[in-house]
């Protein structure tokens, strides 16, 4: 089995910074992409980044310039870090990751989500 454990949510000031952290464990063979997506009360689900095998990364249009995705494929861990936090920032945050098992079977998984709540 893979498994993603998330960890580093909580409650921030307007402007304050935050780090999400997402472990990938079990039988892994290799990663692909690692992502971070977020849910809004009463929003559906909506992608905020993504970083690729090779480094390569992408965001959304609201967190240009204030979030920033990395990886440490030896650990097999997808970083967030927010900066700037804004109160439409608040959500619960879920990594979500691809690659191969060790069985060479395909695989996709979602972490249990964190709750980042911004908020003075």
């Amino acid at each position: 089995q893979v498994q993603l454990v998330e960890s580093g949510g909580g409650l921030v000031q307007p402007g304050g910074s935050l780090r999400l952290s997402c472990a990938a464990s079990g039988s892994i063979f290799s990663i692909g992409a690692m992502c971070w997506y977020r849910q809004a009360p009463g929003k559906q689900r909506e992608l905020v980044a993504t970083i690729t095998s090779g480094g390569n990364t992408n965001y959304a249009d609201s967190v240009k310039g204030r979030f920033t995705i990395s990886r440490d494929n030896a650990k097999n861990t997808v970083y967030l870090q927010m900066n700037f936090l804004k109160p439409e920032d608040t959500a619960v945050y879920y990594c979500n990751a691809d690659g191969r098992r060790t069985t060479g079977a395909y695989f996709v998984r979602w972490g249990q989500g964190t709750l980042v709540t911004v908020s003075s």
